[in-house]
């Protein structure tokens, strides 16, 4: 069924189950213009996690979604972005702060009772590489190679972004972190981006919002990158965003420079 807030060619795959996880959640397959008549032509994919606030208002948080699909369509138009499949990965609610939290922790803010999360993110990492990945990489003409793939989130799923992509970069390597969560477990993320020895092949883009509490550590673990070797405009964009707040309305205002500077059209 199409929803009429969904631009372009849309697929759903309701209640895509998972083994790994015990779970089973909805999925959105963005096609771009064209997949239909170009039989033979891959594409890079991009994963997104919230799935149901990528490109639905009905389903996203707060009524707000991300408008990606609109984002998409017309910088895929305007031949500014190189034609992409992007699949949006629903949350499943309760079990969220589980799934994309990198290590185990406690959640407690206004709109969060106090919760214990397992730190599931690395498994979570694991539907995605051997349930989802290999189910879309079938049933669609992807490009499935690390170079082509790649995984995006906002807040938790901005910190699960960049874990996931720390933990598995052989099949990930081109990052949206909007607005991560890095005060998550004492600022966990730190510790994993320290540890890193030799830097994996990740093309990252970092954002935040100056009216976001603690967004200085936005700024903080974009140096801390650039120290692991990471080259501004080459393969780390960070961006601040004076007066933007943590929430779906900035993240959407974001989506156009994110994905021009992950998917550039091919020269």
């Amino acid at each position: 069924m199409r929803n009429h807030t969904l631009t372009g060619n849309i697929k759903r795959h309701r209640a895509f189950p998972s083994k790994v996880l015990r779970n089973r959640r909805d999925v959105l397959v963005y096609l771009p213009p064209g997949y239909s008549r170009f039989s033979s032509r891959r594409y890079p994919v991009l994963y997104m996690h919230d799935g149901q606030n990528v490109f639905d208002a009905a389903t996203s948080f707060a009524g707000v979604e991300w408008e990606m699909d609109e984002t998409a369509q017309r910088l895929i138009h305007r031949k500014l972005i190189e034609p992409l499949i992007i699949v949006a990965v629903a949350n499943i609610g309760q079990e969220r702060v589980d799934e994309y939290a990198p290590t185990p922790g406690v959640i407690e803010t206004k709109n969060h009772p106090r919760k214990r999360s397992r730190g599931l993110a690395h498994i979570y990492g694991q539907f995605l590489i051997q349930e989802l990945k290999p189910f879309i990489d079938k049933k669609y003409r992807t490009n499935p190679g690390a170079e082509f793939t790649g995984l995006g989130g906002s807040s938790l799923g901005g910190l699960a972004t960049l874990a996931i992509g720390i933990f598995y970069s052989e099949v990930f390597t081109r990052l949206i972190v909007m607005s991560p969560s890095i005060w998550w477990d004492d600022y966990a993320i730190f510790r994993l981006v320290g540890i890193l020895g030799e830097k994996p092949p990740l093309k990252i883009w970092l954002d935040t919002g100056t009216d976001e509490p603690g967004w200085e550590l936005a700024r903080y673990l974009g140096d801390c990158l650039i120290d692991k070797g990471w080259q501004p405009d080459v393969d780390l964009s960070y961006l601040e965003v004076k007066g933007a707040n943590h929430g779906e309305a900035a993240w959407a205002a974001r989506v156009e420079p994110a994905l021009r500077f992950l998917f550039p059209p091919a020269k």
